[in-house]
């Protein structure tokens, strides 16, 4: 695990660093309603509901998980109940109530997947692995609440039978509607029942969380860093380059200053390639959720254009991916005959965006897929001017005459000239 994660961290400083530490008191407040209180979620209520029950459920029955270590390191069973007396019970049963419900929703999810087939859920993107991988642990978090139950279903007829070492918590209602199934096993079987979902349950869990580091379900961890450094300017903002804005102002001689070294330095504009985004457009890229919230709202996709933003920011991670295991295998990292901007994400694609932040509003953990989108549009204007004709068309009006249209800027106000001989 510590591997994977170094992997991750040292794939995402691929990209150029960037400084987003301002407003901090507004970044707390952002990852606590997003990243933690999933308030973005919330605009479509029954999956929020189902998908806040299995996170709700994933941080609360990971707290038996550290009784479960405990045991197993000290060779005892239930440590915290002597302790908690009636309460254990009570927690107990708590736990079971949300194992319960991580099944069901995780069967729900199952059916939205595979039967009913959501639409954002079954486009071309999502095709081999990335199904594979969102089918692949909801069966996962299945079997685990399964081995729950029916630990404790066997763990309780022991106790009640009297077996040593075996602790009575005084009726557990959802295992204990499952003690049919095992009611005439004998002692010897029952242990090895449930010892046998003991050492699964533990050693599901630790191995779910190495998988997790390589599944789109990484956005649990990632979710929180990658909401505190969201973009907090008004949507609709884009940054502008310092070396272009640096040169503008000395063509027009509002300023006299020497470009800072970072702007002085710049090889390319825009993004060519990984390395030419920052590193939070690479940890977006890590984050994504791969829900399609983003491209169900884009109104390019809607109106039937290959532009889909859940695929930048899938392929973004894969090329960033490709150029690490690369640059790790002691390969040629960047220089291996491909780029993100080509290989992976086309001019079609990009040119298909209308810029209307809608994939940003949508995303429930800020991912911004513009930022890269924006990046790819200017290395093709300003690199390759690779622009659609009409685009250079405009670009051209806008240089000469201030205005996307091309007439003289002394022409500007002839309407409302036409305006006063009308009064007149």
């Amino acid at each position: 695990m510590y591997k994977r994660i170094n992997y991750i961290r040292k794939t995402i400083q691929l990209g150029k660093p960037i400084e987003r530490n301002d407003k901090p008191a507004e970044r707390w407040k952002t990852m606590f309603l997003v990243a933690l209180g999933q308030k973005k979620m919330f605009k479509n209520l029954i999956p929020a509901l189902l998908h806040l029950v299995i996170y709700v459920s994933f941080v609360i029955i990971n707290l038996e998980v550290l009784e479960f270590i405990i045991d197993g390191i000290a060779g005892t069973h239930r440590i915290f109940a002597p302790f908690l007396a009636g309460f254990y019970s009570i927690a107990m049963n708590f736990f079971e109530l949300l194992a319960m419900g991580v099944l069901i929703s995780c069967v729900i999810f199952l059916v939205r997947r595979n039967i009913t087939k959501v639409p954002r859920l079954s486009m071309i993107e999502l095709k081999g692995w990335p199904k594979l991988d969102a089918n692949l642990i909801l069966v996962i978090e299945i079997v685990l609440m399964m081995a729950i139950l029916t630990m404790n279903a066997s763990d309780q007829i022991l106790a009640y039978r009297g077996v040593g070492g075996y602790i009575p918590l005084g009726g557990l209602w959802i295992s204990g509607s499952i003690h049919g199934l095992f009611e005439g096993l004998e002692a010897s079987t029952l242990v090895l029942i449930e010892r046998f979902a003991w050492w699964f349950h533990i050693i599901g869990i630790l191995g779910f969380a190495i998988y997790v580091t390589y599944s789109k379900h990484l956005h649990i961890f990632l979710a929180f860093p990658n909401t505190w450094y969201s973009n907090l300017e008004p949507k609709g903002k884009i940054a502008n380059m310092e070396t272009v804005t640096h040169e503008v102002k000395m063509m027009l001689g509002l300023t006299n200053d020497q470009p800072s070294p970072e702007a002085a330095e710049v090889g390319r504009f825009g993004a060519k390639d990984i390395n030419d985004l920052s590193r939070i457009n690479l940890m977006n890229a890590f984050s994504c959720t791969e829900c399609g919230r983003c491209t169900a709202e884009c109104p390019a996709n809607l109106t039937g254009k290959k532009l889909s933003p859940r695929k930048i920011m899938m392929d973004t991670r894969d090329r960033a991916e490709e150029v690490s295991n690369n640059l790790f295998a002691g390969k040629k990292g960047l220089d291996d005959g491909k780029s993100l901007l080509g290989d992976y994400i086309t001019q079609e694609e990009i040119n298909a965006c209308t810029n209307c932040n809608a994939c940003v509003e949508a995303c429930p953990v800020n991912i911004d897929p513009l930022a890269i989108i924006i990046e790819l549009r200017r290395y093709t204007a300003m690199e390759e001017s690779g622009s659609p004709a009409q685009w250079n068309a405009m670009f051209q009006n806008i240089e000469t005459s201030f205005a996307p249209w091309k007439f003289p800027p002394t022409d500007r106000f002839n309407w409302a000239s036409d305006l006063n001989k009308e009064k007149k």
